[in-house]
């Protein structure tokens, strides 16, 4: 046998493994404190002593400071296996966190007790990014079975907050001097049911918060005020007919190919009907072609809010609740892109292509650093919804993958 056969023979024996492991993590919820929960501990200690059996070279946990969670921290793990060159490391990130599982309602089962079905595993967190979390420990676990010494040395991270921005996960990685510029890193957080594509682009992201006051009256007697909620209303279809209109480059690499920019949430304003409101509050995901800058549309989303302060008689004020501008892609010729395609044509047969995509994931915190990153799963793209999976298959294929990246 050749060693990817050796290496796609060795993840099938861990499939028992894999399912044991999945289901151990369904059951220890690890929510943020901005959707209610208490944080990562209690499953990120517990992955921790699952970790010590390894037999990582280095095996570390980083605590992120965090009063608003019981133990006060946000744990990270980062573990190393050496390679045989060890001025560089191949960073496989995976995170902690989930989503709460919404409606239980329309859940088929429990969110927080695995099922094993027609070869998928669900619950809340199994494909985000519980899925993500196996495959690199399987990975870690085929090395060490095979007595393979990795190229590079191959790091794991197992980071806090990836769901609420990193500020205690992958940012505070960066702040402690975790990675180096040598490195390069696979996040496992985005892909296709087959896993022909890589990530190597994102978008920038913008999340903007309009709060227009005007003046509350009753219902019969809107002479003597100003509707907030009106004005509002003239700006949600100025800003979507003018920002599509302005910013319509293209480019190919990325799915959907232009700008977007959707109004999603909407504050409530007066509880009954017959009160017209002074005070509307709505937002704005904005995700933004690296060839437009942040800058440039924010200036645009200024003149329209003037416009309509103007016609109206109204304040608006606006602010981004979120603001991440796009980091330089990673080149297809860079090294991390280049092993990563190399790996999953020896073991799938199959030439991926390089995407860009508007959602936000970790790569991008790394390229900003000048860390060569791509993100790169198989699935089917059932994150944050209800009855999410993950397939067993595309768990051991991964951690398959992972491995032949690094001979």
């Amino acid at each position: 046998m050749t060693m990817i056969q050796d290496i796609r023979a060795t993840a099938d024996i861990f499939t028992d493994e894999c399912i044991d492991l999945m289901r151990k993590l369904i059951a220890i919820p690890a929510i943020a404190p901005e959707n209610g929960g208490d944080g990562e501990y209690t499953r990120a200690k517990f992955l921790l002593n699952y970790l010590d059996k390894i037999g990582f070279d280095e095996l570390k946990w980083y605590d992120a400071k965090d009063v608003r969670v019981s133990n006060n921290y946000r744990p990270n793990i980062v573990a190393k296996i050496y390679g045989k060159n060890r001025e560089k490391t191949v960073w496989f990130i995976s995170h902690l966190d989930i989503v709460p599982p919404g409606d239980l309602t329309k859940w088929d089962s429990n969110p927080y007790e695995c099922v094993v079905k027609d070869g998928k595993i669900y619950g809340r967190g199994t494909e985000d990014n519980g899925q993500a979390i196996v495959s690199s420990v399987i990975a870690a676990k085929i090395v060490k079975k095979l007595g393979i010494v990795p190229a590079y040395n191959m790091g794991f991270v197992f980071a806090a907050d990836e769901e609420q921005g990193s500020n205690y996960g992958l940012k505070y990685l960066v702040k402690e001097g975790v990675f180096s510029k040598n490195d390069m890193a696979v996040v496992p957080d985005y892909g296709n049911k087959d896993g022909s594509v890589i990530e190597v682009a994102e978008k920038s992201i913008i999340w903007l918060k309009f709060s227009i006051t005007g003046k509350q009256t009753h219902g019969s007697r809107p002479d003597t005020g100003i509707n907030a909620h009106l004005a509002g209303a003239h700006l949600i279809c100025d800003l979507d007919k003018t920002l599509k209109k302005k910013f319509n480059k293209t480019n190919s690499i990325f799915e959907p190919a232009y700008s977007t920019f959707e109004v999603t949430k909407k504050e409530n304003n007066v509880p009954n009907v017959n009160t017209i409101p002074g005070y509307d509050v709505f937002y704005f995901d904005m995700r933004i072609l690296p060839e437009y800058s942040v800058e440039t549309v924010i200036a645009h989303v200024e003149k329209c809010v003037r416009k309509i302060e103007n016609k109206f008689r109204v304040r608006v004020k606006f602010e981004a609740v979120n603001n991440e501008p796009a980091a330089p892609p990673t080149p297809v010729d860079s090294e991390v892109y280049m092993r990563l395609a190399r790996a999953i044509k020896e073991l799938r047969g199959i030439e991926p292509k390089p995407v860009g995509v508007g959602g936000g994931t970790c790569a991008a915190i790394l390229r900003k650093q000048g860390i060569p990153s791509v993100v790169w799963e198989t699935l089917d793209e059932k994150a944050h919804e209800v009855n999410e999976y993950a397939w067993i298959k595309n768990i051991l294929g991964d951690a398959a993958v992972f491995t032949a990246m690094m001979l």
